[in-house]
C-alpha cells in the first residue's frame, strides 16, 4: 500500500514510521495531537475508489494529513461499500494503536455515513458504529466525520 502527503509526494519511509516521527516532531513543537482515521470511496464507471486518511490535527494550529488509495472491479451494495470504507479505517486505526497510547495521542475513527435517514448511507450508520466503538474508538459520523467526508473525499474524486 503506498501512502502519500496531501501534496502527492510519496512517504519515504514505512507509515508506522512515519507517524511516529510526525509526533515526535509535532509534540517536540509544543503541539497536543489528535488523529482523526476516515475513508471514502467513489464508484467510476466498474471501478470504485477508496481512500484512506490519516489526519493529525494540531489543537487551534491546523494539521496535515497522510492517504492512500486503493481501486477494486468487484461489485458491491451501497451498504457493502461503507462497511469496506469502515473496515479500511478500524484496520488502521487498529495498527496503530501501539503507538498512539505510547505518545498518548487522541485517536477518533471518521465513517462517511449520514445520521439522517433520508440519505442513502443510512443504511450501514448501525453497523458501521457498531464496528468501530465495538473496537473501542472514538465514532464520528457526518456531520461531523471531516476526516472521511472532506479529507478522504478530496482524494477520490
Amino acid at each position: 500500500m503506498e501512502w502519500r502527503k496531501f501534496n502527492g509526494d510519496k512517504l519515504i519511509l514505512p507509515l508506522e514510521e512515519m507517524v511516529e516521527n510526525a509526533i515526535m516532531r509535532e509534540t517536540a513543537l509544543g503541539h497536543r495531537l489528535k488523529i482523526c482515521i476516515g475513508s471514502d470511496s467513489q464508484v467510476k464507471g466498474k471501478i470504485t475508489e477508496f481512500a484512506t486518511v490519516i489526519v493529525f490535527l494540531r489543537e487551534k494550529k491546523g494539521g496535515f494529513m497522510y492517504f492512500n488509495n486503493e481501486k477494486t472491479m468487484a461489485k458491491m451494495s451501497l451498504k457493502e461499500r461503507m462497511i469496506r470504507e469502515v473496515s479500511s479505517s478500524v484496520q488502521l486505526a487498529y495498527s496503530l494503536c501501539p503507538l498512539l497510547d505510547k505518545y498518548n495521542v487522541e485517536l477518533e475513527v471518521h465513517a462517511d455515513i449520514n445520521t439522517d435517514p433520508g440519505f442513502k448511507s443510512n443504511v450501514a450508520l448501525k453497523d458501521a458504529m457498531g464496528y468501530i466503538l465495538g473496537m473501542g474508538f472514538v465514532f464520528k459520523a457526518k456531520p461531523e466525520a471531516f476526516a472521511s467526508s472532506c479529507c478522504a473525499d478530496r482524494k477520490v474524486q
